[in-house]
């Protein structure tokens, strides 16, 4: 295809994708009052006292401004659409590199597209039980005697980054099993980042966290770390599979492959007939001869 043509086809599967969320964040907004309060179920409820049930302290959440209802309904939507939508624009994304591969990658690709979607809604279900913990934590920094209150766009702003930072962070150990499965990554190297990997991790996920609770951190850092030590185990037996088909699939680029120097026999030639005797060249005449030696 022409690059013109490819950006064509980026540009429909782009738009089927806008359209899937636009269609789910319709439907979300329906019941977006329902979803409002299921993103506000996580917050501490303050009782006539002004603390919690335990005594601890709580938010009150607030709506300042005239539109500021309507934009909240709209993050909701909108947010809801995205994660609703979630198998229509990785399809489209797996549609769009589908045809640059070979027959088993587009096998793999398949396989990794069916794996990615629960893994993203895991992410995301998980950032939704870390936020009772996240909100608790945040609010016990306020000062004894003041009142937290909390504008509601801001505290959406933040289940809406965890939602996505989670979700998106699930996929990590996908992509390592992508780029093993295409020769990019071996299994032994993965291995042997594993104290890179699980520091990296553990720095990701105390700025992904909004909270300064290491419990939330771990929440976050826990899972991933389990997701990529599975994702070294398959990179290892794909590995260990590619080899007894290749015996070269684990040579470096400087490395020369393996020749095979055995001597195989040769058959017996074939009979040639003897083909009769060319005929004498015709003799040159003397003046032609005295041209060539005029010549010479």
């Amino acid at each position: 295809m022409a690059l013109a043509d490819h950006l064509r086809e980026l540009r429909n599967r782009v738009v089927k994708s806008v359209l899937a969320i636009v269609v789910f964040t319709a439907v979300a907004a329906v019941y977006h009052k329902q979803l409002t309060d299921l993103l506000l179920n996580p917050l501490p409820k303050c009782g006539t006292n002004g603390l919690t049930t335990d005594g601890q302290k709580c938010g009150v959440i607030s709506t300042i401004g005239l539109l500021t209802p309507f934009t909240l309904a709209l993050k909701v939507s909108l947010t809801a659409g995205v994660v609703a939508a979630t198998p229509v624009w990785l399809y489209q994304l797996w549609a769009f590199v589908a045809p640059g591969l070979h027959k088993h990658e587009r096998k793999y690709s398949v396989s990794f597209l069916a794996a990615g979607i629960p893994l993203f809604l895991a992410g995301a279900a998980l950032a939704y039980l870390v936020l009772p913990a996240t909100a608790r934590m945040l609010i016990s920094f306020a000062p004894t005697e003041a009142v937290p209150i909390m504008p509601a766009e801001d505290y959406l702003d933040v289940v809406t980054r965890m939602v996505l930072v989670f979700g998106g962070a699930f996929e990590l150990p996908l992509l390592l099993v992508m780029l093993n499965f295409v020769g990019v990554l071996t299994g032994k190297r993965l291995l042997g980042w594993w104290r890179g990997m699980v520091m990296g991790i553990t720095v990701f996920a105390a700025f992904a966290t909004p909270s300064a609770d290491p419990l939330s951190m771990l929440a976050l850092a826990a899972p991933i770390w389990a997701l990529y030590f599975v994702a070294v185990a398959i990179a290892l037996v794909n590995d260990r599979r590619r080899a007894r088909n290749n015996p070269d699939a684990d040579l470096d680029d400087e490395e020369a492959s393996h020749l095979d120097l055995s001597v195989e026999g040769v058959a017996a030639g074939e009979a040639v007939e003897a083909s009769a005797a060319p005929e004498a060249p015709a003799p040159v005449p003397a003046a032609r001869r005295e041209q060539m030696d005029d010549i010479t």
